[in-house]
């Protein structure tokens, strides 16, 4: 057996070496629209994906780096899902940034690098390679979200990223020392075994626990550690937001799996009641501080606090009693979630890049107004992509929210079907901000009266995932099936 196993990473590899090239040949591109710099990066992007894509359909789960790595279906699914959501999110931003002089090579060697850090962490068995994984990625997105350097708002956002997500990091590193200290091991597989023995002092690895859940709870944006998403979503260049809206919220889902589930299932009791209690108030601060927001990117920021309170109920039933039985299903379900929601996002954001034009930013409800008159396709984009996250059917929305109620129902549990009432009840509560969306777009009286700035590949790409959104919500068992299978495989080893 070789211990390296150098095949399992391969994709890291090949990605940190085009990272490399991009930056060096980004040096003699003199064109504003960076067409070299955008079509190597697209095209590493798609290989790496495609490779992700292959494995997982070999079905292997393969450990690489003295066991450090652990090549398995789960990643590689979210892998080659990142994958795509980083082409989509370079693809909307490239006209958004070159209408403001902001399309530089730095754009795309730190998109690289966001998405090394992404692999990097969904491919992990290991503390310091999850850790490693982590900060590799948020050190990119600080520096994207200062991208626009001469603005105040946006490096003030930079600002409060860097100092709480330091912050929150801290927890998680500390509560990760904790649990060395406690089992004598930094592979997942090993402390998994060292909490199974019932001989490690039980207050030192809740203890732990917690500063884990801190810090993963930050990630997420969840409730009380969603302080800092509001802000950064505002003054964020609005690429930059959809950036760390989309493929970074796969990593955070496949790091809870990797540590609190792969690693910490003996204390499943102690970290699920932590989760139930962040999903709660998660969903009840997103929706009704939702309600009083009049621009649209601190809205969406709020919709994405109530949002990952459903994927943490997901999470929170794998475990019911003593029995796993119901883990396959509720983990599973998470991860539908999780994938319908940033396929969700990334149509919305596209669309506020879509709709901003040089000098106006389309980042208040109230600039949506009369859209549907001035453009009827965009407006029923717009449409369909706050329905979705509002889960109305028949769009994907309301299929991952209807999965993840049917895995609390299933457990019959009464807390959990308390949970899912209560779910449903903040469900209608957030339907109310995002319809109001909709009816400033078909029922206020438009405020500009311009044409809008129409390019055919981004309206093209807008049309495929308005597509795919209401494919996926007419047919979502094949999705939910990949889901399923990945899980699966991955709690199999």
């Amino acid at each position: 057996m070789n211990p390296m196993n150098w095949p399992a990473v391969y994709p890291e590899i090949l990605l940190l070496a085009m990272a490399c090239v991009v930056t060096l040949a980004d040096l003699w591109v003199r064109s504003p629209r960076r067409r070299l710099t955008l079509w190597l990066t697209q095209l590493t992007l798609a290989a790496v994906g495609l490779m992700h894509l292959n494995y997982f359909d070999a079905g292997l789960t393969t450990y690489g780096m003295q066991g450090m790595i652990v090549a398995d279906p789960m990643g590689h699914l979210l892998a080659f899902f990142a994958a795509v959501a980083m082409m989509v999110t370079i693809a909307y931003s490239q006209p958004y940034l070159a209408a403001r002089e902001m399309l530089h090579g730095e754009f795309f060697t730190l998109s690289l690098f966001v998405y090394l850090g992404i692999s990097v962490m969904m491919q992990a068995n290991n503390f310091l390679v999850i850790y490693l994984g982590l900060e590799l990625m948020n050190l990119a997105l600080y520096a994207l979200t200062a991208l626009r350097r001469e603005h105040g708002v946006s490096s003030e956002a930079a600002m409060k990223y860097f100092v709480l997500s330091a912050l929150a990091g801290g927890f998680l590193l500390y509560g990760l020392s904790m649990m060395y200290g406690a089992t004598g091991s930094l592979d997942l597989g090993e402390v998994f075994k060292a909490i199974g023995t019932g001989r490690i002092n039980k207050e030192v690895l809740t203890f732990g626990v917690v500063f884990i859940v801190a810090g993963l709870g930050f990630k997420l944006g969840a409730v009380p550690f969603h302080m800092w998403l509001p802000d950064v979503y505002h003054g964020a260049p609005t690429s930059a937001t959809l950036m760390i809206a989309s493929a970074p919220q796969l990593a955070g889902f496949a790091i809870i799996i990797r540590l609190l589930v792969e690693g910490l299932y003996g204390l499943a009791f102690d970290w699920q009641q932590m989760l139930i209690v962040m999903a709660v108030a998660s969903l009840l601060v997103g929706n009704l501080v939702a309600l009083a927001q009049t621009n649209l990117k601190r809205m969406l920021a709020y919709s994405t606090i109530s949002q990952m309170g459903f994927v943490l109920l997901g999470l929170s039933v794998g475990v019911v009693g003593d029995s796993a039985i119901s883990a396959p299903n509720a983990y599973s379900s998470a991860m539908f979630y999780i994938v319908a929601y940033v396929l969700t996002t990334l149509g919305t954001f596209g669309l506020i890049l879509y709709l901003s034009s040089h000098g106006f930013e389309s980042e208040e409800i109230a600039d949506l107004a009369g859209l549907a008159q001035r453009s009827p396709w965009v407006a029923g984009m717009m449409f369909l992509f706050m329905f979705s996250l509002a889960g109305v059917p028949p769009l994907v929305g309301f299929a991952a929210k209807l999965a993840v109620l049917q895995a609390l129902i299933a457990t019959n549990v009464p807390l959990y079907i308390a949970l899912a009432v209560f779910a449903v009840l903040m469900s209608l509560i957030g339907a109310y901000y995002y319809l109001r969306v909709v009816k400033v777009m078909y029922f206020d009286a438009p405020l500009r009266s311009d044409s809008l700035l129409r390019s055919r590949g981004v309206s093209a790409l807008l049309a495929v995932n308005g597509a795919a959104v209401l494919l996926f919500g007419l047919l979502p068992g094949g999705l939910m099936n990949l889901c399923r299978d990945a899980i699966v495989k991955a709690l199999s080893t």
